[in-house]
């Protein structure tokens, strides 16, 4: 294990921990150069027993035995740690390492939105899919794929204008299932019928059937449609899905947090 020491916020190495914003990380002009960064060990280790490779670590030196040392062990890592005091790393990255590491990982690569959804049809009978589209908040995101992968989703596709799902606030929040489950961003709302994939929007509307309306229940391949977090979905998407379903409300409530209204909807369609 290569463990380096620093005094200085100004080391090269250290850009990605200091000084490159989440759009450099990502790179989207040359996306297989890019980079994002992963906190704590839990999501550390995921993430690594997925596949995907480090760059560095940043760790404060009081948790080099007890986190480092034996992820490097099992996953016979061979990359730069480097530890300093607390407040410099506090510095340096703009927030106290409260879960005591980060990696920088380089991104993986990513299907085509054709090529997962192609996957899916051929690979079992029934198939639930959920669309995020222009969801902005990082814990949102994060708290999405982690319904998803607990309550049954196969996959999950994204509007280019979604949130990063490898934000290092999303993946934390996910608990590492950004890692665990299939995703990629969606070209168009066309692939999706292209697949022979029916979409359901949640959506509060007139045309809104209850989610556990029967006419719902009994569709092969289903993408659920989830929208911004304020305005919801645009009506061109809306016009080009197949049906729009509600979450039955009491005392006046007329929605529920994106994230929440995932989770409800996740439990009733993949039941």
């Amino acid at each position: 294990m290569q463990q380096i020491t620093i005094d200085t916020l100004q080391l090269p190495a250290l850009s990605p921990y200091a000084r490159l914003t989440e759009a450099q990380l990502r790179n989207r002009l040359n996306p297989q150069n890019g980079l994002f960064i992963c906190e704590s060990l839990k999501v550390i280790r995921v993430a690594l027993a997925a596949g995907c490779v480090p760059l560095s670590f940043l760790t404060e030196e009081k948790f080099i035995a007890t986190q480092v040392q034996p992820l490097f062990h099992q996953f016979q890592l061979d990359v730069p740690v480097y530890t300093g005091p607390r407040q410099l790393l506090a510095d340096l990255t703009g927030y106290q390492l409260s879960r005591g590491i980060l990696c920088c990982m380089h991104r993986p690569p990513l299907p085509s939105a054709d090529q997962l959804l192609s996957s899916l049809r051929s690979s079992r009978p029934t198939s639930r899919l959920a669309v995020i589209d222009s969801v902005v908040n990082s814990e949102n995101t994060g708290a999405i794929f982690r319904a998803a992968a607990a309550l049954g989703i196969d996959a999950l596709l994204l509007t280019p204008t979604s949130c990063d799902p490898l934000n290092r606030r999303a993946c934390r929040v996910s608990m590492g299932t950004v890692f665990q489950l299939p995703w990629t961003y969606l070209d168009n709302y066309q692939q999706l019928r292209s697949a022979g994939f029916t979409t359901v929007a949640l959506a509060l509307s007139d045309r809104s059937l209850p989610i556990n309306h029967p006419a719902l229940q009994r569709i092969a391949h289903l993408a659920i449609i989830l929208g911004n977090e304020g305005d919801g979905l645009s009506d061109s998407v809306l016009r080009q899905c197949d049906h729009l379903a509600r979450i039955p409300m009491h005392r006046g409530v007329d929605s529920l947090n994106v994230a929440a209204a995932a989770a409800v909807a996740f439990y009733q369609f993949c039941r």
